[in-house]
């Protein structure tokens, strides 16, 4: 999200006061975020592109408001969250670190990285793309994670991380654990995906004495859904988590993963409004099911037809009810499209072996962390393998970068919307597959057919419309 400081810190600073000095407080942020995004538009995008960037933006101020009233949210946390996802990350484009590494690599550095320190997992989840194992599974130790976070903090100025796994609640090395990282880093955010099972009364706690940690829970619907998929009486867990950190005043979303079975009541108003208005999340993250790891079905993803349903429920959302949620792979428009292989305003992934790819959807690699500190490099010299380069040129042509017109970002994944372009033009023949999986779809006849038809379907579905409506183009 995009926009001023000085109105970020008029609706921070009010929405403490009475309501109707808080609400002018909203208002006065929305036409803010509004000029700035709309009328003033510096990205030169199309008018319609920057009118969703705009709904998305507000949604947040919206969510958290709503939140904060229920007091699900302590004073303490809105405060740091003011202090380390806004200020830190949202409003740091300007920063010295970053300036001086575009001035060095001739780049502007990624926003942040999304690190899986262990591929430890309590539960056992159909289709999960990092694929659960036991307690004694990989990990990255304690010093080189805080070895990643040290460099991208300094060298790249970032100050927002994401956390995913396995079961980031379960890693543990040399007597440290993910708290003990947010503890560490204590002027950057976390965003952490889990199961949650294991946020009980003294984890919900530490995580309000931080206040710069987030949990996204994983559901996959109701609890009829999610226990079909995750084992009988996980909702249970997962709704006394959610006791547990509202509680606590911790702000917690959710995170779903979409697929065939699912689509139509991730189409519904009523899922909606159940967790947001009833259960109190202040965030959704939707992942529509990439055919990656275990067992991976392409049969399994939701279909075209359902996810252009998706897409305009996720539209409804942001627009009409204020509700803060963001559909993977159909919210490309606000992000300006793929956010892969480490461009600005991206991200870089790295996995419990170190091996770094482009992103948690991109399961190959051509460096390793523990290759490059080996030989005195950082994770820095990964942005310039030509995998990645090449999916930074693919992200440019395709129309990331101010002034472009974009190609149609209602299809803006490399690999999942554009699978012929990921073989023909990014990926390269030294980048090594992260698992079996990854190696077997990579030489698997059917899934390469299946993916590129579905792109295919899905390109006739919305063509016509992503350039009538957000181009301004007829036949």
């Amino acid at each position: 999200m995009i926009g001023n400081k000085a109105m970020y810190d008029q609706f921070f600073k009010a929405i403490d006061l009475n309501k109707t000095i808080r609400n002018a407080a909203l208002k006065s942020a929305e036409k803010a975020l509004w000029v700035w995004n709309v009328e003033k538009n510096i990205t030169g995008k199309p008018k319609e592109i920057q009118k969703l960037k705009f709904y998305e933006g507000s949604s947040i101020l919206y969510s958290l408001l709503r939140n904060y009233d229920r007091k699900y949210i302590s004073k303490k946390v809105l405060k740091r969250i003011y202090e380390t996802l806004y200020k830190g990350a949202f409003l740091s484009s300007g920063d010295p670190d970053k300036k001086a590494f575009k001035e060095k690599y001739g780049i502007k550095p990624p926003n942040f990285i999304t690190l899986s320190p262990s591929k430890a997992c309590n539960l056992h989840c159909k289709g999960c793309y990092a694929s659960s194992s036991s307690a004694n599974a990989e990990k990255l130790p304690f010093d080189v994670t805080e070895k990643i976070l040290r460099e991208v903090h300094d060298d790249w100025g970032n100050r927002f991380v994401v956390i995913s796994g396995g079961e980031p609640f379960m890693y543990k090395d040399s007597g440290k654990t993910i708290l003990d990282l947010a503890e560490k880093f204590d002027d950057m955010f976390f965003l952490v995906y889990t199961n949650s099972t294991l946020i009980n009364e003294e984890i919900a706690g530490k995580m309000a004495e931080l206040g710069n940690i987030t949990p996204a829970i994983s559901v996959e619907g109701y609890e009829k859904e999610t226990d079909e998929r995750r084992g009988k009486g996980v909702y249970k867990r997962i709704m006394q988590a959610m006791d547990n950190l509202k509680k606590e005043g911790v702000p917690f979303g959710l995170s779903i993963t979409g697929t065939k079975n699912n689509a139509d009541i991730l189409s519904n108003d009523d899922f909606y409004d159940y967790y947001f208005e009833k259960i109190g999340i202040t965030y959704m993250w939707i992942f529509q099911y990439m055919p990656i790891g275990r067992g991976f079905d392409i049969n399994l993803m939701v279909t075209p037809e359902q996810r252009f349903k998706m897409f305009n429920m996720w539209e409804k959302c942001i627009k009409e009810k204020h509700y803060f949620v963001a559909d993977f792979w159909n919210s490309g428009i606000v992000s300006d499209g793929c956010i892969a292989y480490g461009r600005s305003g991206g991200y870089i992934y790295i996995d419990w072996n170190g091996n770094i790819m482009p992103c948690v959807f991109v399961p190959y690699h051509k460096d390793n962390v523990f290759d490059l500190y080996k030989d005195n490099k950082t994770i820095t010299d990964a942005l310039f393998s030509d995998f990645f380069k090449n999916g930074r040129k693919w992200q440019e042509e395709y129309g990331f970068g101010e002034g472009k017109t974009p190609h149609n970002w209602l299809m803006p994944c490399s690999i999942r919307d554009n699978y012929s372009d990921f073989r023909k033009r990014i990926i390269t023949k030294d980048a090594l597959p992260e698992d079996e999986m990854a190696e077997k779809a990579m030489k698997d006849k059917e899934y390469y057919e299946g993916m590129v038809d579905y792109d295919n379907r899905y390109r006739e579905i919305t063509e016509d419309y992503w350039n009538k409506r957000f181009l301004g183009k007829t036949k």
